[in-house]
């Protein structure tokens, strides 16, 4: 299967496509900004598309960043990803930000408590939680730092995401093991793929995440949808989507 990955939800706007049975993803790019998104996002995926032959009558899927994150930006990548699985008569799949932010750590072994924080601003972070096997320990939730880590519990924690400085510093006050892995901003697009060939479509729906009301309402609705797509093992559809080596 051969997958085109969509990321509008943060500050970066990225695109990828792998093949299931490949190490690395054939074509790749990223760009880091906090605005333009929707300009930006168009000439990037022809730009990767440009690089894998046959084009784009050899996706079979397309994944796309659901949040959280951005209002906008997940819009503008949802409204790209489903206009491009329409075209190509292709599948597509919801990835969490979280669940793509932790995967990564989730494939070494670890002891304790892997957390994925986006900054929310304002002093409350988006976050989710995994234990050692992959599981769900918190679902995603927009909380105060505060309550976020006392979530978490006793720790040790590993933190990943814009938001780890706002949980360590808190953790530190309370003398609660943690550790930063990384503060990038958004997830590697190369995990929203992994994810994304490893999901089930009826289980992983490509609707929005928003765990806060959008700053501006659209006048078609009054509130925002808030969809609470099932969180997945991260660690099984990781390793299944990455090979084995011989």
């Amino acid at each position: 299967m051969r997958i085109l990955a969509i990321d509008t939800a943060l500050p970066a706007v990225s695109a990828c496509v792998l093949d299931d049975d490949a190490e690395e993803p054939i074509s790749s790019e990223t760009i880091a900004m906090e605005r333009g998104h929707a300009e930006a996002l168009l000439p990037l995926i022809e730009r990767v598309m440009s690089k894998v032959e046959g084009g784009f009558s050899t996706i079979d899927r397309v994944a796309v960043a659901v949040g959280p994150g951005s209002f906008t930006g997940i819009r503008i990548g949802l409204a790209a990803a489903q206009g491009i699985a329409l075209a190509c008569k292709a599948e597509i799949v919801g990835v969490s930000t979280l669940a793509a932010l932790a995967a990564p750590l989730i494939l070494d072994p670890f002891e304790g408590v892997v957390a994925a924080a986006i900054d929310a601003r304002h002093g409350n972070v988006y976050i989710a939680a995994f234990g050692a096997d992959g599981r769900a320990l918190l679902s995603p939730r927009r909380a105060s730092a505060q309550d976020a880590l006392r979530a978490l519990g006793a720790g040790p924690i590993l933190l990943i995401g814009s938001g780890a400085e706002a949980l360590a510093k808190e953790a530190r006050a309370r003398g609660v093991p943690t550790r930063i892995v990384s503060e990038q901003t958004a997830p590697d697009i190369a995990f929203i793929a992994r994810l994304g060939l490893a999901a089930r479509p009826d289980a992983a729906p490509a609707r929005p995440l928003y765990l806060k009301e959008p700053d501006v309402t659209p006048p078609s609705a009054s509130r925002p949808e808030k969809e609470a797509a099932a969180t997945p093992d991260i660690a099984s559809t990781a390793r299944a989507a990455t090979p084995v080596e011989a």
